[in-house]
């Protein structure tokens, strides 16, 4: 009874560790090739939701600042920047206020869905910056 015992749970224990590597395999099998993202020029309006972040700014001495990106789906960059060296494209983006009175409005937004009218984008480059693409001239749009 107890050597039945034992190669019963045996047994349920390989399969309980096989079962998952299985699953993995099979969700590898059947995910989608992913394909770039629908392309974004100036001009163009990027939606998406408003996440706020406290950075450290390198140029400044370390000073903790505001940081502010939205995540969205994956957009392609204007030429040369393209997909910013991405298979699909970015899916964050940093907004750079251009003053104190922009860095007011996103405080407000931070966690909601926002939509802002793009001037100028480019992949990021800088050392410390947490998205993917950094628009540095934009306006909020209203719903």
């Amino acid at each position: 009874m107890t050597k039945l015992f034992a190669t019963r749970s045996v047994l349920v224990a390989t399969m309980l560790l096989l079962t998952p590597a299985i699953a993995a395999q099979q969700d590898d099998e059947a995910a989608p090739p992913s394909k770039p993202g629908k392309p974004i020029s100036t001009g163009e309006v990027l939606s998406g939701e408003l996440n706020a972040m406290k950075i450290r700014d390198v140029k400044n001495a370390g000073k903790r600042i505001a940081m502010y990106q939205i995540t969205s789906e994956p957009r392609r960059l204007p030429a040369p920047n393209g997909l910013c060296n991405l298979e699909t494209g970015p899916e964050t983006f940093q907004l750079v206020p251009s003053g104190d009175a922009q860095a007011a409005q996103l405080k407000t937004f931070a966690g909601k869905e926002i939509s802002v009218k793009v001037d100028e984008i480019a992949c990021a480059s800088d050392p410390g910056q947490m998205s993917e693409a950094v628009v540095t001239k934009w306006s909020l749009v209203r719903k």
